[in-house]
């Protein structure tokens, strides 16, 4: 009977017609995830240490909210079909884990595939959709990243379509992360399914080329940036291009580190740590918590940034800001240090997209250095600084 009556639950929450639950991401989210650093070695203590070190390292305080647990968390089906975590890895169980994580006041984030299995070969979640969103709810889970491995014959915007109609049945709102890696184009068909899509395939621990794993490839951060040039019409409050999580602290130099968390924030992207919180040197904790580039990340005109003017090795990116303000973000490319002389007067920054125009003959913006944290004069004078390799100038303007 039991059986039964669970079969006829499913079965009318799937003939329901489901939505996005909205207003979840209107800025980028933020928070960290297992994968980059750890893989498949996942476990409730590590998830517990992390949580904790989120909140003493001042993360929680910069904006970070989101404990995700990637691949590999997954144990057995039972024999009613509902998903449990590995009893030796997660003996408390999720429930425990994720009043943990609400107890510090951040949220919690879990993983599963559109296919039948996850890409690191544990149960997906294809046929099954209902059934786990149900599980998720009950678990307490406020943020799910839906992969898109073993999907053979599946149609990407129905699959992710089914998954979103299940979260929304199950009533407890939570964040979608579309993880389709680009291929079907889910920036021109995610805004009313998820809340976030990846632009992209896998972010290496690379700031200029790409490691090829055979029957596909990881990107390094400037591969990246260049892959997806001409959607950040898509993007927005609620509706975010993911570039892939943030591999700061995981092996490239400070300098890499400054850029490659420079550029997310430019291009309005969900800022996912993805090191390990509990051992982060000095320069890492610095860069994930500088509050002045996180304040572009965050700003609540939700405008993707865009490359203005090339010159030379030297990328130009501007996004524009609430209150008339404009990030500008020199970014050297190069493998050496680079001089450059920027008149401002010269090169007005012109968005068709968003509308805006600042034509710094016609009106003067002081500057503030993000990462130096300090004004460094207006655009009434030529710019004049080096910037070494693989860095960044992260400016603010302020009429």
């Amino acid at each position: 009977m039991k059986k039964t009556l669970l079969i006829l639950l499913i079965l009318c929450a799937g003939s329901a017609s489901g939505q996005k639950f909205e207003g979840l991401a209107l800025t980028p989210p933020m928070g960290w995830n297992s994968w980059n650093h750890f893989a498949c070695d996942v476990n409730e203590q590590l998830i517990r240490e992390t949580a904790d070190a989120m909140v003493a390292t001042g993360m929680k305080d910069a904006g970070y909210r989101y404990i995700v647990i990637d691949d590999c968390w997954h144990g057995e089906r039972d024999s009613l079909g509902f998903i449990h975590p590995h009893p030796g890895h997660f003996p408390s169980g999720m429930k425990a884990l994720a009043d943990y994580i609400h107890s510090l006041g951040l949220k919690f984030g879990i993983y599963s595939d559109a296919g039948w299995k996850t890409c690191a070969g544990r149960p997906g979640s294809r046929g099954r959709e209902y059934q786990d969103a149900m599980q998720y709810a009950a678990w307490g889970v406020d943020y799910l990243k839906y992969d898109w491995c073993y999907t053979e014959g599946l149609n990407a915007e129905g699959a992710y379509l089914t998954m979103r109609d299940a979260l929304y049945e199950a009533g407890r709102p939570i964040v979608f992360s579309l993880c389709e890696w680009g291929n079907h184009e889910p920036w021109k068909w995610g805004r009313d399914i998820g809340h976030l899509w990846r632009t992209t395939g896998d972010i290496a621990v690379l700031f200029d080329g790409y490691v090829d794993h055979g029957a596909w490839k990881s990107w390094g951060v400037l591969q990246i940036i260049d892959m997806r040039e001409g959607i950040r019409q898509y993007a927005g409050p609620d509706h975010w291009n993911d570039p892939d999580m943030l591999e700061v602290g995981n092996g490239m130099s400070v300098n890499e580190d400054r850029a490659h968390f420079s550029m997310w924030c430019m291009l309005a992207a969900p800022l996912m740590a993805g090191n390990d919180l509990r051992r982060m040197s000095r320069e890492t904790l610095e860069i994930l918590t500088n509050k002045e580039a996180i304040a572009v990340d965050q700003d609540s005109l939700g405008i993707q940034g865009f490359r203005a003017y090339v010159i030379d090795s030297v990328d130009v990116w501007a996004k524009p800001l609430m209150g008339g303000d404009l990030a500008v973000c020199f970014l050297n490319r190069g493998k050496k240090p680079k001089r450059i002389a920027f008149d401002w007067k010269k090169h007005p920054i012109v968005d068709d997209f968003a509308e805006k125009e600042f034509r710094f003959d016609q009106t003067e913006y002081r500057l503030r250095d993000l990462w130096k944290k300090k004004n460094i004069g207006t655009t009434g004078k030529v710019l004049r600084f080096e910037i070494p390799s693989h860095d960044v100038l992260m400016l603010r303007l302020t009429p």
